[in-house]
């Protein structure tokens, strides 16, 4: 069941973010000296705590009982638009459709809030990532390389 969460399941969803994202890091052999900001290595306790209680964004998970499997939350941005952030299942859970169900549950959610557009950023490496989201409406519009990324991000936006 995919339900807003509470603060008291911060420490959990910080857990699934990063354990969810490590699989990219290994993929791709980001570490914590060649990606520090890397999701994988970058999300702790405090910074989603800020992220629920003063940027107020919705933040969601999928649970199974007590347990959370899966998680995103939406960054409010300018023009009727959000950023889609850190939608992840854990490894052992994936291929089952709940990042599926998740994706359509921001998309439905966003709608509700009025957002016209939704945006992502990806590891543009990650080809398969990328063909996913593509095949659930995402458009790619660009991509940017920073100096503290081993790798380029890819820019994808879908029209709700």
């Amino acid at each position: 069941m995919i339900k807003a969460i509470d603060s008291r399941d911060i420490p959990d969803c910080a857990n699934v973010i990063r354990k969810s994202f490590r699989t990219v890091a290994d993929e791709f052999g980001f570490t914590e000296g060649n990606a520090p900001r890397f999701t994988a290595f970058a999300v702790t306790v405090e910074r989603l705590d800020y992220q629920l209680h003063v940027e107020n964004r919705p933040m969601y998970a999928w649970y199974d009982g007590e347990k959370i499997l899966g998680y995103y939350s939406l960054l409010p941005q300018d023009n009727q638009e959000c950023e889609l952030n850190n939608l992840c299942v854990l490894p052992e859970c994936r291929h089952k459709g709940l990042g599926k169900a998740l994706l359509n549950h921001a998309f439905q959610t966003a709608k509700s809030m009025n957002f016209q557009k939704i945006n992502i950023g990806i590891v543009e490496e990650n080809q398969i990532l990328r063909k996913w989201y593509e095949s659930c409406g995402f458009v790619h519009t660009e991509t940017k390389k920073f100096t503290f990324f081993p790798f380029t991000c890819g820019y994808m936006v879908k029209q709700l």
